[in-house]
C-alpha cells in the first residue's frame, strides 16, 4: 500500500493500482523525440515490434502483481489501524520476495514479462547491495541518493535472492531466442531500452501515488506536488538517452520537459481512498475499508 499524509488527508493507493497506473504510462510512451516500446533502433531487427510493445505494457502494468493478495489482506499498522505504507510492508524481507516470485509465477507463457520483472526486481535491489551497479539502471527513487529507508536489512539474503532472479532471466532468454519471431526481443540494444522504461514508469507512478520520490528541493508532499527528474531516459536508442524534468504547475497539472507521451495533453486518473485526519481506528477493518469509496484523482501531463 502506497500511504502519504498530506494537509491532513490520508492517502491509500494500491500496489496493484500503482502498477497498472504504470502500465497506462508505458501504453502511452512514445512521439516523435521519443521511440516507442518495442520500437527502439537496434542492429537486429525486431520481427512484429508491436507485439514487443504490447508485451512489454503488459509487464509493466503486471511489475506489483504480486501484491495481490496482500492488498486483499493487508497487515495493518498499530498506529491508525489502516494498511501499512511499502516502506513497513518491505521490512519483512522474505515476503517482499515472495511476492515476487509469486508474480512472476503466473506468467509461464510469457517469458518477456517474466524477464522484464525479473530484471526489474534485480535492478532495484542492485544499489543497495551492490558495491558498483550501473548507473544506467539507477531507479528514479535513488535519483539524488539511495534513502536509508530503503536499506536491505540482510545483504546476504538480497544478493541470494538477486542471483535468484538471475537464473529467472538467463532461462527467460534462452525461450526468446529458441523462437525466431522472439529472438531479437534478447539482443541488449533492444531489451536495455524496455528494462529501463519498467524502472522509468515505476517511478513516475510512485512520484505520483505516493510521498517516497525526493523531490528537487524542500521535504516531499508526494501526490504529485514535488518537482523531480527522470535519469537516463532513453529517446530512440538504448545509447541516445537524457534528462526529463518533472514539475508540477499547481490545480493538478504537470510539466514533462522533454515530453515522452504521445497524447498532449495526456488525462491521469489517480484511484485512491482518503481518509480526514484525525480519523478513528477502525474496530472491523475489512467492512471499514470497503465502505470507503475509491476516488479517481485527475492529473494533466503537459509539455
Amino acid at each position: 500500500m502506497l500511504k502519504t499524509t498530506q494537509d491532513n488527508t490520508l492517502w491509500l493507493v494500491s500496489q496493484t493500482d500503482h502498477s497498472h497506473l504504470a502500465g497506462y504510462f508505458a501504453a502511452h510512451w512514445g512521439n516523435r523525440e521519443f521511440a516507442r516500446p518495442g520500437h527502439y533502433l537496434s542492429p537486429t531487427p525486431v520481427i512484429d515490434s508491436e507485439r514487443l510493445r504490447a508485451e512489454c505494457v503488459l509487464a509493466i502494468a503486471e511489475h506489483d502483481n504480486g501484491w495481490w493478495e496482500w492488498e486483499a489482506t493487508p497487515e495493518l499498522s498499530i498506529d491508525d489501524g489502516y494498511p501499512a505504507g511499502l516502506v513497513e510492508a518491505l521490512q519483512n524481507q522474505q515476503a517482499s520476495m515472495q511476492r515476487f516470485r509469486l508474480g512472476l509465477s503466473r506468467f509461464p507463457s510469457h517469458p518477456l514479462l517474466r524477464l522484464l520483472i525479473s530484471s526489474h526486481g534485480y535492478l532495484f535491489y542492485a544499489p543497495r547491495a551492490l558495491e558498483k551497479s550501473d548507473p544506467a539502471f539507477t531507479h528514479p527513487l535513488y535519483w539524488k541518493s539511495i534513502p536509508d529507508k530503503f536499506a536491505s536489512s540482510s545483504l546476504e539474503g538480497t544478493l541470494a535472492f538477486m542471483k535468484e532472479l538471475e537464473l529467472v532471466q538467463v532461462r527467460c532468454i534462452e525461450l526468446l531466442k529458441r523462437d525466431s519471431h522472439t529472438a531479437a526481443w534478447a539482443v541488449p540494444e533492444t531489451l536495455q531500452p524496455l528494462q529501463r522504461l519498467m524502472q522509468l514508469c515505476d517511478g513516475i507512478s510512485l512520484w505520483l501515488c505516493s510521498a517516497l520520490m525526493p523531490p528537487a528541493a524542500g521535504i516531499a508532499r508526494g501526490i504529485g506536488d514535488d518537482a523531480f527528474e527522470l535519469h537516463q531516459v532513453p529517446r530512440r536508442a538504448w545509447n541516445d538517452r537524457q534528462t526529463i524534468k518533472v514539475t508540477p504547475m499547481g490545480g493538478r497539472r504537470v510539466r514533462f520537459d522533454p515530453y515522452p507521451f504521445d497524447v498532449e495533453p495526456l488525462p491521469v486518473m489517480l484511484p485512491a481512498r482518503t481518509v480526514q485526519l484525525p480519523a478513528k481506528c477502525p474496530s472491523h477493518f475489512y467492512a471499514s475499508w470497503h465502505a470507503l469509496q475509491k476516488e479517481m484523482i485527475e492529473f494533466t501531463f503537459v509539455a
